[in-house]
């Protein structure tokens, strides 16, 4: 066990369930994510009426949730392992800061996609007429 400036101890015991719980759960996360991904192809497959936009636009939305939830995995962990109070303010800390700078760019590359996709839509209704 291991104390931080105020005596405060995170048991052994507590860490080891704590990590076991986490891999329990990102065991079930990565089940439900290989159906969704197959169900995700799947769809794609059968209907071919799926503009390339909103493809895109789905694919990268999963992709970001993936991945927000990886960040969120590897938080718990870390906060299972940590030492101290200190350890998991700071943890949190920066766990928030990443995942604020992911947001942003993702909401930049969300928006840049669309704005090509209405680009595009227009471009080819226009050369239709």
């Amino acid at each position: 066990m291991t104390a931080d400036k105020t005596g405060f101890e995170v048991p052994d015991q507590m860490r080891d369930f704590a990590e076991k719980s986490v891999d329990q759960a990102r065991k079930a996360f990565d089940d439900l994510m290989g159906a969704t991904h197959k169900a995700v192809s799947n769809v794609e497959e059968s209907a071919h009426a799926v503009q390339a936009g909103a493809a895109d636009a789905n694919k990268k939305a999963l992709s970001y949730a993936e991945e927000h939830v990886n960040s969120a995995f590897k938080f718990a962990q870390d906060l299972a392992r940590a030492g101290s109070v200190e350890d998991m303010m700071k943890l949190q800390q920066d766990y928030l800061r990443s995942q604020m700078e992911a947001l942003g760019e993702q909401a930049r590359e969300f928006s840049n996609s669309a704005t090509k996709t209405v680009s595009e839509a227009t471009k080819a209704a226009s050369q239709k007429d």
